[in-house]
């Protein structure tokens, strides 16, 4: 991420893709939040490991996160959890901020969605 100076800072990295990344550069931008590194990840087959290994290897202590605005068995997450973990440093593990499972990708409720957007901003970007 290119507003980061102090990358010893960053305590999570947030991987994404899509129009998602808007809405995150919005929050952390909002928050001021200098803890946490946005990586935006456009290519998901063939998995660019090495130029990921690259980037992750600048916060070599940060917990890493794949945020999506799909439900989280849909989208890419359930490929970039199999695919990305494969190409990890031991010891190193992904987790994911999404929408819940879901057997549909729309809630119904443009209040729900809305809600769950807030719900899922807030688990990406709040670091325990």
């Amino acid at each position: 991420d290119a507003a980061i100076t102090d990358k010893s800072a960053v305590k999570r990295v947030v991987l994404h893709s899509g129009k998602i990344h808007y809405d995150l550069l919005a929050e952390v931008e909002k928050r001021q939040q200098k803890d946490v590194a946005l990586v935006r990840v456009e290519q998901y087959y063939p998995l660019p490991q090495a130029a990921l290994d690259s980037v992750l290897a600048q916060y070599p202590g940060a917990e890493l996160m794949w945020a999506q605005e799909e439900p989280e068995n849909m989208g890419a997450w359930p490929f970039i959890c199999l695919e990305l973990a494969k190409g990890l440093a031991p010891g190193r593990t992904i987790t994911v901020a999404s929408r819940p499972a879901s057997a549909s990708p729309a809630t119904g409720s443009s209040k729900r969605s809305a809600q769950e957007l807030v719900d899922l901003m807030d688990h990406a970007l709040t670091i325990q």
